[in-house]
Order: structure tokens, then sequence, then C-alpha cells
């Protein structure tokens, strides 16, 4: 006798899970990002003389963008100097005493090799005079480097006056004009950004953040010049998912010789799905998806059994799946939720 149960299992329609390579791509949506990007702030106070560049300029690392001009560190660094050269002068006039108070102490030295020619108190209060004029020399010495370092450091300040690129890029905004005051909390008075290299900057669905290696090409369009298609190397991954969208941010690194793209740009990135390993795959109509879980039916000697699994991407008429299966193993085609 044959069992319903078994003739029904008869009766359904069984096909193999199978493996091979996931191979499709994604349409993600990116930002464009200049490769570095800085406000240009002066480091010291002082009245705007002139402005070299204008926005739009393209700069050169170490091209001067402003003058500015502050009369008060001149008199300072004046003062400084001044006050160096004073202490040069008591140093020099401490050296002569202290050459006489040398001299003076190897006479008496001298004269005091015959007995009762020289008191002995007389001999140590020339010892005392020489160290005397020793401590006062160093002391000297001390205050000429302390004066000569304040120098140096208001020197160092009056070249913060002009201000100078730091990288190659354009001027994207001017922000002051000749005679406004800047200063380190007087806000930006140039945005720079580099624009001969580009961050582009794309969140990729934590499902598939993995499945690039660092440094592979990928292409990119921009509304911008429909038609044309550019590329970037994957450099860095930001290693950290966003926890409301579940994506991570990747970085692309992309050459911009000509010019064409530009900072602020929206791109669409077709970023390649790859899996380290084969990926299993079914038909999707043998994958069922209810309010409590999703399975496939693997029949097994006979019999039906529902194995829970993970959908994964779409490819032709299969899907991905993940889960307690293997190559060769016979689930039923057409699943449904009333199969038992």
């Amino acid at each position: 006798m044959i069992w319903p149960s078994l003739l029904l299992v008869a009766a359904l329609e069984t096909v193999a899970v199978t493996t091979g390579q996931l191979d499709r791509s994604l349409k993600l949506p990116a930002e464009i990002l200049p490769f570095e990007k800085v406000a240009i702030t002066a480091r010291v106070p002082g009245l705007v003389q002139s402005v070299e560049v204008d926005r739009g300029s393209r700069v050169k690392a170490g091209q001067l963008l402003i003058v500015l001009d502050a009369p008060e560190m001149k008199a300072q660094i004046a003062e400084a100097e001044a006050k160096a050269r004073a202490i040069d002068a008591q140093k020099a006039e401490a050296a002569a005493k202290l050459s006489a108070a040398e001299s003076t102490l190897e006479r008496l030295k001298s004269a005091s090799a015959t007995p009762g020619a020289v008191a002995q108190n007389d001999v140590i209060q020339a010892q005392k005079t020489v160290d005397a004029a020793k401590a006062l020399i160093q002391a000297l010495e001390s205050s000429a480097e302390a004066a000569r370092a304040s120098t140096a450091t208001l020197r160092e300040l009056q070249s913060y006056l002009k201000i100078a690129a730091p990288f190659d890029g354009v001027i994207t905004a001017r922000l002051v004009h000749p005679g406004a005051l800047a200063g380190p909390n007087a806000g930006a008075l140039l945005d720079l950004e580099q624009v001969a290299r580009l961050r582009i900057v794309v969140a990729i669905p934590e499902t598939d953040a993995a499945s690039i290696p660092r440094g592979s090409r990928v292409m990119f369009t921009v509304p911008a010049w429909p038609g044309r298609t550019f590329s970037g190397a994957v450099a860095r991954f930001a290693s950290s998912l966003d926890p409301k969208t579940r994506t991570m941010p990747v970085e692309l690194d992309a050459s911009n010789a000509d010019g064409a793209l530009a900072p602020g740009m929206y791109a669409e990135v077709n970023w390649p799905v790859r899996r380290s390993r084969p990926s299993l795959f079914v038909p999707a109509t043998a994958v069922v998806t209810t309010t409590e879980s999703t399975f496939v039916i693997r029949v097994r000697d006979g019999k039906t059994e529902r194995v829970p699994v993970t959908r994964g991407a779409r490819q032709g008429d299969n899907v991905e799946i993940i889960g307690p299966l293997s190559a060769g193993d016979q689930v039923v085609k057409r699943a449904s939720d009333e199969i038992r």
C-alpha cells in the first residue's frame, strides 16, 4: 500500500541545489568630495593688506595667497632686538670686570707666597669677587639666549603675515577683502580644495560591504556627463556600519586631471558584488517567505523537511541562499507554506 504522504512527495517536482559564482552589480548613489579641503585662516592678528587670488584660482603648494599687515609686531621685534643688544653690552662689561678680578686674584696669590706680604682675607675676598663676576656672566648669557629666542619667535610670527597655499588646488571661496581684520578667531579667509584627485564616497549595504577587495577599479557615472563613464580605485573602508541604514561608507580614489568632475556632484556607482567562495543557488520559486521565517523544502528519503535559509542576491531565475544546505540537495521547485 502506498501512503498518501508518499504519493504527495512523489508528485512534487524537485530540483538540485547548485553552486556558482555570484556575478552581479548594484547601482548605488555616491557623493563626490575633494581629496583635501581646508579653510585658510590667519595664525596671527593683522589687517588684510592684499589678496593675491580669487574664487576659481588654481594655486600651487607654497604660492602666496594673502598678505597681512601688523605694525605693532615690527615694534615688538625692534624692542626685543634692542633688549638683546643691551644684554650683550652688559655681558661685555661683566667680562671685562671678570678679567680684572682674575688678574687681581692672581697677583694676590703670588704675593701671598711671601709670609706676611698679603692678608689671607684679601685673597679670599678676591676669589669671591671672581666667583660673583662669573655668576653674573652666566646670568647675562641666559638672559641673552632668552632675548634671542624671543626675537626669533617674533620673526617667525611675522612670517605668518604672508599666508601660502598648503597644497595644490583651487580656491573655491573668497571670504575676505583688503582692510578686513584677520586673526585666529576671525574666521576663514579662503577655502581651498584639491580637485585633481577626488574621493567618491558610496554607502555599501552590509551584505555586500566585503564583496570587493581594496585596489579594485569601480565604474561610476554622473548626470553632468551623460554617456561618459569614470572609474575609481577602492581605497578606504570605514570598517563600521551606520546603525540607521546598515551600510558601510567606502571611498574610491578617482583622478580628475581634466577637471570634468567637481566636488558636490552626485554620482551613481556600479558596485560589483562578489563572494570569496561559491554561493548556493535555487530557483526563486523554491524559497518561501512567511511572517515567521524564510525556508526551502528539502526532500530526503521520501520525506519533506523545512530548512531555514537567508535569501541573498538574485541571479536570473535563481536566487542565492545561505543556510545548512549542500550542493546536490533536492528541494521542492515550487514550494509553498501548505506543503507538509
